[in-house]
């Protein structure tokens, strides 16, 4: 699986590493036919992703930008998916998987609902230096293999954090940083099946996050830079297939795995009986233990 574009690659031999990153949200390395779920999709959702999925409509924990909903989207919990198996030839998760608490349920998810896939996120050596209040992991990669830190809190090294703060900090979140993005961050394709390990699965990662209000300023592009990415966007996507595709077929029960069959404004399981509102057109397909501790 090509883990870059040719114009990925054509911008790193040129040292524009800046632009080949950008252009990384383009690349997703399937065919025309392949069916692509996004998990966490957020609001800049890539566009080659036929169907989108997230966990809220409004969230602290993507800056309170807007849900993209522009094509089939569910909401629902990565480690509880609402597809039926194998539904998807590839699936998408970019920056969503350190927000979990339960990072093996959340890979057995993607591995179940899809062939292939990619997973972005923050390198453990950022996230232990810039940690942010709403991830749960560390992640960094070695010899082909996810390896995964579960955090007792929101800060795992205070007084690292602290000498950091004092001078370095605007240095590398400034400049270094926005410079070098490949190093700072994983990328991580797999097929198949997803080689991962959790280094200490018997610490508990479901604490409260603190609230202060939004961590960090969202960067925004410039004009031309924006438009330019929006032509890129259109030309990549899939708009018109989108717009074909019937999402109660490859929806599940998220409680028993069954079968949905819709009526009006919900989807009903024809096995346990529970039935999932659709709000706009977008199935809510929260599984009933998480609606009962709401």
């Amino acid at each position: 699986m090509r883990n870059e574009s040719l114009a990925m690659q054509f911008f790193l031999k040129l040292g524009f590493e800046k632009v080949a990153w950008s252009l990384r949200r383009l690349h997703c390395p399937v065919d025309k036919n392949a069916l692509v779920l996004e998990v966490g999709s957020g609001g800049n959702p890539f566009s080659r992703s036929n169907v989108l999925l997230d966990a809220y409509e409004e969230t602290r924990e993507r800056h309170w930008a807007p849900l993209t909903s522009d094509r089939p989207t569910v909401l629902g919990f990565a480690e509880r998916l609402p597809f039926q198996d194998k539904s998807f030839d590839f699936v998408i998760a970019c920056h969503v998987l350190e927000h979990s608490s339960d990072p093996a349920k959340f890979l057995s998810e993607l591995k179940r609902v899809a062939k292939a896939g990619y997973i972005e996120v923050p390198d453990a050596f950022m996230e232990r230096i810039n940690p942010y209040r709403d991830h749960r992991l560390e992640i960094t990669v070695r010899n082909g293999e996810l390896v995964i830190r579960k955090k007792s809190g929101w800060m795992a090294e205070p007084e690292t954090v602290e000498l950091y703060e004092d001078r370095v900090k605007p240095l590398l979140t400034g400049k270094l940083i926005p410079k070098h993005p490949f190093a700072f961050h994983v990328r991580f394709y797999w097929e198949g099946t997803i080689p991962f390990k959790v280094v200490n699965p018997e610490t508990d990662a479901t604490w409260q996050a603190p609230v202060v209000g939004s961590q960090c300023k969202i960067p925004t592009n410039g004009r031309l830079r924006s438009l330019l990415q929006n032509v890129l966007k259109r030309v990549t996507s899939q708009k018109a297939r989108n717009q074909t595709i019937n999402i109660n077929e490859l929806l599940q029960c998220t409680n028993c795995a069954g079968r949905l069959e819709a009526h009006m404004d919900k989807l009903i399981c024809k096995t346990c009986d529970f039935s999932f509102p659709v709000r706009n057109r977008i199935p809510v397909m929260y599984p009933l233990q998480d609606i009962q501790c709401q």
